[in-house]
């Protein structure tokens, strides 16, 4: 079937974190957001169906995710979206991605250890390391405009430091795009397990690859010292509904994380809708296919707006995600005075790259109808202009 994108869904009064509440991040409620990153599409009829169906049962008691069904739905997805194999015995259910994040950090380092992430990075990485008493070892990422270049030299010094224990890595990277090649995931492989680092491999915008871009999930390259966290939360636009999904080789890793999920956090019982809501997604491939086409020529049409554009803003079509990274560093503006302008004058509500670690750069969410890519793209204008 054919899925709308262009279908213009009014979001607010429904609790949403990015519509009804931009006051919190852009001190205004007269803005139009493109800020955190769930989309403004709607779910495919796949996942509705389920829903309804599993509504119409009118219990909703605590449930097992740990069943063949569940299991299923993740093997089959990388096997006819990527070709190929993942065991469902490596499968486990996590409450968010996030929380997988943070619970191999603590089993797999020890306070005062350092994570090694490429930088800039998804802004709850933060936290997520120094709350819990590790340290940031950063390594810069170049955007678009520098071929998204990985300084080897930097990495290779980094992973051989006595204290860094994880490699936290995103693919593809959030913010900048960047999907890692099969090349280049080797390379990273080779490199940790010469230095004995585990590596973190957040996956959770997997699906939002663009041609003739590719995404190879780690499990091709090695089944050692690593974890895959990921989610259909991104893609299907689902995270209100809770859950994601961990793949992980190593079955004494794997009762680790068991102990960490249930043991010490007894958070064991999956969301009964979040869990159907997976299953129902991960049936639908022609769903993603379009979303994939439709955020592609959103994407382009950035481009060509800033091609022509006198303000000092450039951005190159990405590898992957929905999340645009704007060059903003020949801009006017610094990056406070750019924020309150795009609020004030502008009434856009966009990311500042500071929350990434590079004020350089502006993070825009343009998984959306055009309709409202166009309108942000004139508060962008007025902003600079005004």
């Amino acid at each position: 079937m054919e899925y709308d994108f262009d279908q213009v869904i009014d979001r607010h009064h429904t609790y949403s974190t990015q519509w009804d509440y931009t006051a919190d991040r852009f001190g205004s409620s007269d803005v139009l957001p493109f800020s955190i990153s769930d989309t403004d599409f709607a779910v495919p009829e796949s996942i509705q169906e389920r829903l309804k169906a599993r509504i119409e049962h009118p219990i909703y008691g605590y449930t097992r995710w740990n069943n063949p069904e569940y299991k299923a739905s993740i093997v089959n997805w990388f096997k006819n979206r990527d070709g190929v194999d993942v065991d469902g015995d490596w499968i486990s259910y996590s409450p968010s991605v996030v929380f997988s994040i943070a619970s191999f950090i603590k089993l797999m380092s020890e306070p005062d250890d350092s994570v090694a992430v490429f930088t800039p990075m998804y802004d709850a990485f933060y936290n997520v390391i120094l709350q819990n008493d590790r340290r940031l070892a950063p390594i810069v990422l170049g955007s678009a405009f520098e071929n998204y270049q990985i300084d080897w030299d930097t990495l290779e010094t980094v992973l051989d430091q006595e204290k860094t224990k994880i490699l936290l890595l995103t693919n593809p990277h959030n913010p900048t795009g960047k999907v890692f090649s099969r090349t280049e995931l080797q390379r990273i492989v080779e490199i940790c397990q010469k230095n004995d680092v585990f590596i973190i491999s957040d996956d959770i915008h997997r699906d939002i690859v663009f041609a003739p871009n590719h995404y190879v999930p780690l499990t091709e390259v090695t089944h050692k010292n690593m974890v895959l966290c990921c989610s259909c939360s991104k893609t299907f636009n689902t995270p209100g509904l809770i859950g994601s999904y961990l793949i992980e080789p190593d079955e004494d890793l794997l009762q680790k994380f068991a102990v960490e999920l249930k043991g010490k956090n007894a958070l064991s019982s999956v969301s009964i809708l979040g869990m159907e809501a997976q299953i129902g997604a991960y049936a639908n491939c022609e769903y993603v296919d379009q979303l994939v086409e439709y955020v592609h020529r959103n994407m382009q049409y950035l481009e060509e707006f800033f091609k022509d554009e006198p303000w000092g803003m450039k951005f190159i079509v990405p590898q992957g995600t929905y999340l645009a990274w704007i060059d903003v560093r020949n801009c006017r503006f610094d990056a406070q005075e750019l924020q309150e302008s795009l609020v004030n004058k502008g009434h856009v509500g966009i990311m500042s790259g500071e929350n990434y670690g590079n004020s350089g750069f502006l993070r825009m969410n343009i998984a959306c109808p055009l309709t409202k890519v166009q309108q942000g793209l004139q508060g962008i204008k007025a902003a600079l202009i005004g």
